[in-house]
Order: C-alpha cells, then structure tokens, then sequence
C-alpha cells in the first residue's frame, strides 16, 4: 500500500520548479535569498514529511517560518552575549578606550523589540 499524497520532498521541487520564473526574474541580488527560502523548507524536511500534509505548500511555509525563528533566537542570543561583554568592557574601563578616548554606544542602537 502507498501513500495517497506525494512525499514532502517531492512536492517542495516541483513547488520550486512552479515558482523558478519568479526567481530568474529578481534582481541578482536577490536571487540567492529566493533560493536560501526553499534550502529552508528542506531544512526539516523530515518533520514535514512525517506530518504528510495533505497540502505541502502548508507545510513548506511552516518550515520557513521555524527556520527563521531558529535564527531569529540565534541573533537574539548573540546579541544578548554582545551586550554583556559590552558591560564588561565598558565597567572595567569607565568607556574609556586604550587612548583615553570615550567609547559610548547609545543603548537605543543595541535595542531589539521582543514580540
């Protein structure tokens, strides 16, 4: 017995080859962002194919969405440890660099809005 839905894996190329024209038509600079999208939705390609979504494109989109809240968290924790070793450096030397000159980062250039 088969399964009545084709695989994830399957339909996530032939969702890439439907919408390929749309990426040869942006600008180059563009394209490589067009296609890092759908190295994305292959990212967990296994979950989705688990879930053997009656309708892949759902599942495609879900896949993208976590990889960017997974680098979304990424950036949020680097960020964080950029701040503390900000404190670090700005409490062991009063924000004064080597020279003697102040190095002040205003705080509203280190903000980042949480949801």
């Amino acid at each position: 017995m088969g399964r009545t839905n084709p695989t994830y894996r399957n339909a996530l190329r032939g969702l890439e080859r439907e919408w390929e024209p749309m990426g040869r038509a942006l600008r180059r600079e563009y394209q490589a962002d067009f296609d890092r999208l759908f190295d994305r939705g292959r990212a967990f390609a296994d979950a989705a194919g688990y879930a053997n979504p009656p309708d892949p494109e759902r599942a495609f989109f879900l896949s993208v969405l976590l990889a960017h809240e997974v680098e979304l968290r990424k950036v949020r924790a680097e960020l964080e440890a950029t701040r503390e070793r900000l404190e670090v450096l700005e409490s062991g030397n009063d924000g004064a660099d080597s020279n003697g000159v102040e190095c002040e980062v205003p705080n509203s250039e280190l903000e980042v809005n949480e949801p």
